[in-house]
């Protein structure tokens, strides 16, 4: 309903968790799988939302554009998209895979279409499909592979056991099963490459902190995600990478096997940079 939508629209990216099993003890609300078809009764919701936000939208876009003012030419430039994206949805495909230009993407993000968010497709396998999917999950990765949208096969099942096993029996258990790392694992990291997003750290004497941003973010503006002191004071970053972190043992390795670098302003920072911020109060 209207609540569902509503949450959706709150969201940076959806994950999908489509059922990829069969068992006769877990019944199925259509009494067959089909993960496709449990698929696009999501997105046809979805369709069907953002062909109503769109089109209760032209008619005043349509007024606005007959001008020759900035806003006329604003209104020109969202009308154009609006169209592209209806023409895909009426055709029953998401409005993310409208095609347009760089610097249409702002304006294209504030539509608030609902099929424009990434998607993460969640393949929920049974146990013996969970080291390398089944048919039911390869449909769905050809799916994702058609839209541009990412997929990750779990098996929710083996998921539950792990989460309550002390590390070392995790680790026994999953190479039993012929599986490397959790599921939870991959789907992490599936989410974040779908996001552009990256890790940094931060490492002192009593505890370490990670840190979200986005890939291609510079010194000063990752620094204010821990607080917005650090980036309108910044100074420099020292900074080290995490592979040289892990092999000399710390800061204190690092810094005397020369591997501390010392960052300005234009710094991009790197996934896993283990940093140091330096800022004026």
């Amino acid at each position: 309903g209207n609540q569902f939508l509503a949450h959706i629209r709150e969201v940076d990216a959806i994950a999908h968790v489509v059922r990829c099993f069969v068992d006769p003890n877990v019944a199925h609300v259509s009494g067959a799988i089909d993960p496709i078809a449990d698929i696009e009764t999501i997105e046809t919701e979805l369709m069907l939302a953002d062909l109503d936000s769109l089109e209760r939208r032209v008619d005043g876009l349509t007024k606005k554009a007959k001008g020759n003012d900035k806003d006329a030419a604003e209104a020109k430039e969202t009308l154009d998209l609006v169209n592209r994206a209806l023409a895909l949805l009426r055709a029953g495909k998401p409005a993310r895979l409208v095609e347009r230009k760089p610097e249409e993407e702002k304006t294209f993000r504030m539509l608030g279409l609902l099929t424009s968010i990434p998607v993460l497709y969640v393949c929920n396998v049974d146990e013996a499909a969970a080291a390398s999917g089944n048919e039911f999950s390869r449909r769905v990765e050809a799916r994702a592979r058609e839209e541009g949208a990412a997929c990750v096969i779990i098996a929710a099942k083996i998921e539950a056991e792990i989460a309550v096993l002390p590390a070392p029996e995790r680790a026994e258990y999953l190479a039993a099963i012929g599986l490397e790392e959790p599921g939870l694992d991959r789907l992490i990291r599936a989410g974040y490459a779908l996001l552009n997003l990256i890790t940094y750290f931060t490492a002192g004497p009593k505890e370490a902190a990670a840190w979200t941003i986005t890939r291609g973010t510079r010194a000063p503006q990752a620094a204010a995600v821990i607080h917005s002191d650090f980036e309108r004071g910044f100074i420099r970053a020292e900074t080290i990478a995490y592979d040289d972190y892990v092999a000399l043992g710390g800061e204190t390795g690092a810094q005397q096997a020369g591997k501390m670098r010392l960052e300005g302003k234009s710094y991009v920072v790197a996934d896993g940079d283990v940093m140091h911020f330096r800022f004026a109060t």
